[in-house]
């Protein structure tokens, strides 16, 4: 949509240069090199048209670009960005101290057999439970 009103109004433009030249020189003694002279007049009202609003787009882009630097810069500067982790002190109380006191475990030996066999004991103790 926007194209198109963008093309229509270069249009309108070509028309409107090229009438006015036709008119200052007059309807009736138009030759081809008005003809030619008139379109040539258009174009580089066309094309001088379309540089400054280019430029005016570039210069936008580049004058946004540099104000967020500045704000960055700004911000830096009043403190607001900050690089370092944020400390926080804690809502839950702390911890109770727990001393680690040394057990002395009674001695016993390291190894008690496998424990998937039956050597150790071959029957049960208790032989009316296994019914």
């Amino acid at each position: 949509m926007r194209v198109s009103f963008l093309v229509y109004g270069v249009l309108y433009v070509v028309v409107e240069v090229i009438g006015y030249r036709f008119e200052q020189i007059g309807w009736t003694d138009i030759s081809a090199l008005d003809v030619a002279t008139a379109l040539t007049d258009a174009c580089l009202a066309v094309a001088v048209c379309a540089a400054v609003l280019v430029a005016v787009d570039l210069g936008a882009r580049r004058w946004r670009r540099s104000m967020a630097a500045w704000r960055l810069q700004q911000a830096e500067l009043r403190g607001e960005i900050r690089d370092e982790p944020v400390t926080v002190a804690s809502w839950r109380p702390a911890p109770l101290a727990v001393t680690a006191e040394r057990v002395d475990e009674s001695r016993k030996a390291s190894f008690t057999g496998n424990p998937y066999s039956f050597a150790g004991h071959r029957f049960p103790k208790n032989p009316g439970t296994l019914l």
